[in-house]
């Protein structure tokens, strides 16, 4: 059986199947999870961590197939955890197994590249199958997510530009459509009766979410979508 310990590396040297690094907050869920991973021989447990950042040091250390990574971890987000996963591992596939159902967190994960979504209360052989399927180059989401994702899109297509961008928060599109427009940091404050810094803190959020790096790229993405031009 797998060791259960915070940021082990449980099975050094797999020789066969999977290799699965498992990160969630929970000690007691990483035990559950580890044992159901066992069930199977095709996967091998070989690492768990319970922050973003320890993954991405363990990860590193073992070089996983598979990686099991929750959203709501402390530190470093899931979603941010995945990026630098995947930019440092390209190879690595991602499954997100969360508690969370929001729309926005769904979105961003895929966005990210993980390459399955499943929630919390899945069942063993859900889990398995899961875990086969993107470790065979795959992608899969729980029936759950699979019909939330039907809906969200049926939405996109027929929202209007102010929606394109559904990872964003109503007031980060606000501040988005503002600075499009070409208004400066200070404007939107004054405008939305609001701080320089709250603006500036929002726009973080923005190029975060957007994956840019500087106001420039922002705004051609979001005139591209329509935003800007009111």
């Amino acid at each position: 059986m797998s060791d259960s310990t915070d940021e082990s590396v449980t099975r050094e040297g797999s020789s066969h199947g999977y290799r699965v690094l498992l990160v969630d907050g929970h000690p007691l869920f990483r035990q559950g999870l580890a044992a159901t991973v066992d069930l199977d021989d095709g996967f091998t447990v070989v690492g768990q961590a319970h922050s973003g950042e320890s993954a991405l040091e363990v990860a590193a250390r073992v070089l996983p197939d598979l990686v099991v990574m929750d959203l709501g971890l402390p530190g470093i987000s899931g979603i941010e955890a995945i990026r630098r996963l995947l930019r440092a591992h390209p190879g690595t596939r991602v499954v997100v197994m969360t508690a969370s159902e929001d729309d926005d967190n769904l979105l961003a994960a895929m966005r990210a590249g993980a390459r399955g979504y499943l929630f919390k209360g899945a069942v063993c052989e859900e889990i398995l199958r899961a875990l086969h399927t993107v470790g065979n180059g795959g992608a899969v989401f729980s029936p759950a997510v699979a019909e939330r994702l039907g809906a969200l899109f049926a939405s996109f297509a027929d929202a209007p530009a102010k929606e394109a961008f559904p990872t964003l928060t109503a007031r980060e599109r606000e501040i988005l459509d503002l600075l499009a427009g070409g208004l400066s940091y200070h404007q939107i404050a004054h405008r939305l009766f609001v701080a320089d810094k709250t603006v500036r803190n929002h726009v973080g959020s923005i190029f975060s979410k957007l994956q840019v790096n500087d106001r420039a790229g922002a705004i051609v993405r979001a005139r591209n979508a329509g935003l800007g031009l009111g």
